[in-house]
């Protein structure tokens, strides 16, 4: 399982642990990422995303998953996400 944020895109960052002697070793930075069930209003269904913490708190500001999945770009969105949206947007244009 990758530590991929679903929503946002986020994953792991490189950098170094630097010591009081200035010496430098590698070391990985994670997103915190959660197991989290979204409800979409406009499909009446909830979906399961693994989503970073600031990832949920996004989407909870812009208003909602239907709203966040429409805002952003299929390049940033899992496959999950990509799926979810297009139904959204099929519900969207029969409505």
């Amino acid at each position: 399982m990758s530590r991929i944020c679903e929503l946002t895109g986020k994953g792991r960052l490189t950098g170094h642990n630097v010591s009081h002697a200035n010496n430098k070793t590698k070391r990985v930075f994670l997103p915190n990422l959660q197991n989290v069930t979204l409800l979409s209003d406009t499909l009446e269904r909830a979906f399961k995303f693994r989503v970073s913490t600031s990832g949920l708190r996004s989407v909870e500001h812009v208003g909602g998953l239907d709203n966040w999945l429409l805002k952003t770009s299929d390049d940033k969105l899992s496959a999950n996400a990509r799926k979810v949206k297009k139904e959204l947007k099929k519900k969207q244009a029969a409505a």
